[in-house]
């Protein structure tokens, strides 16, 4: 790189449960993805991360977010973790589970209606920020006296989504993959049924719904494939007019352009191409029933057969004769066996 290249100052950090934040990097200092960083905490103190993110890749991922560069709000790195810095981080951290246990029972004791996901000390153990799900407002003031007083720390209460809940919790999917939202999976996006039935997927709640209980992620991921073979599928809103009774539909492949009806009363499905139930549903708009789903055949002409018949069949009897003959004699005379001399010619 030139001496006058100047590099992107601002620093993407990941913290417990996947949560990232954006820190500038004042001093400059010499950065690697994976390395422990001692940051600015909010409000006071010092926290522990580690860098995901650096470089022009950070401008961009800032913009995706809709965070300004020049926001106010960005703190600052303070310098490369040493490892007393990581000692004491990771004894905050064993911390963690006895006081989120803890921290439910008192939830249990004071009847609200909220759950308990999540504890997250702050490295200089001066704060803990504790994540819970709800879905009513819930009266929390005297829960965080207690936490205060018994656990001598500045209590934060933030309120997370289920979906959000999942992540920071992790599993492992029906897919046989870790969650996709404690992995990479940062923004969530709206899922509804209507992208399952795109996918002609079974409006079972059980299948569809992820760990979180809402509707899977993945839902959306080959909705745009879906949706770009659908516009060659014809849209069949009523059952197509036979003589025979009405034909409806049944199934349908749509990357394969082929769809199955079945007449009123008969168990056998005809399967269709998507062309041929255009021209079907075309003769129904004229008013005109259809005689059968099937398109007419095509008549093959008959081959036709030469008269005169090469060779004759006499000659391949004759082969298998001579054939057979040979093998007896063969089979007769063992290997070594004197030949008995042939008589000269004009002996009796």
């Amino acid at each position: 790189m030139p001496d006058s290249f100047a590099g992107f100052d601002i620093v993407e950090i990941r913290f417990k449960g996947g949560r990232k934040e954006f820190f500038r990097n004042a001093d400059r200092l010499p950065l690697v993805t994976g390395d422990a960083v001692v940051v600015e905490a909010t409000g006071s103190g010092w926290h522990l991360g580690h860098v995901s993110l650096k470089g022009e890749l950070v401008r961009l991922q800032m913009r995706k977010k809709k965070v300004p560069t020049d926001s106010k709000d960005i703190r600052t790195i303070l310098r490369v973790a040493t490892p007393d810095d990581e000692e004491r981080w990771q004894a905050v951290r064993d911390l963690e589970n006895g006081t989120m246990f803890r921290a439910r029972a008192m939830v249990g004791e004071l009847r609200l209606r909220m759950k308990l996901s999540d504890v997250e000390y702050q490295a200089d153990r001066t704060k803990a920020l504790f994540f819970y799900s709800a879905e009513d407002r819930v009266d929390f003031r005297e829960l965080i006296r207690r936490l205060a007083d018994e656990f001598r720390v500045r209590v934060e209460m933030r309120q997370i989504s289920l979906r959000q809940e999942a992540g920071r919790i992790g599993g492992i999917g029906i897919c046989g993959r870790e969650l996709c939202c404690s992995t990479w999976l940062t923004d969530f996006k709206t899922v509804s049924t209507t992208a399952a039935r795109y996918q002609n997927l079974s409006l079972n709640p059980q299948k569809l719904a992820g760990q979180c209980g809402r509707l899977k992620c993945c839902l959306n991921y080959e909705l745009d494939a879906y949706l770009d073979a659908l516009k060659d599928i014809p849209q069949v809103q009523r059952p197509l007019q036979t003589t025979k009774g009405e034909a409806f539909l049944q199934k349908t492949d749509i990357f394969r352009r082929r769809m199955w009806f079945a007449i009123k009363g008969d168990n056998n499905w005809v399967m269709l191409e998507a062309a041929r139930v255009r021209e079907l549903l075309e003769m129904n708009k004229r008013g005109e029933k259809i005689e059968s789903l099937l398109p007419p055949r095509e008549e093959v002409p008959e081959p036709e057969v030469s008269a005169i018949v090469e060779g004759s069949l006499d000659r391949l009897d004759d082969q298998i004769r001579t054939s057979s003959k040979r093998s007896k004699r063969k089979k007769g005379k063992p290997d070594g066996a004197p030949r008995s001399p042939r008589p000269p010619p004009g002996a009796p």
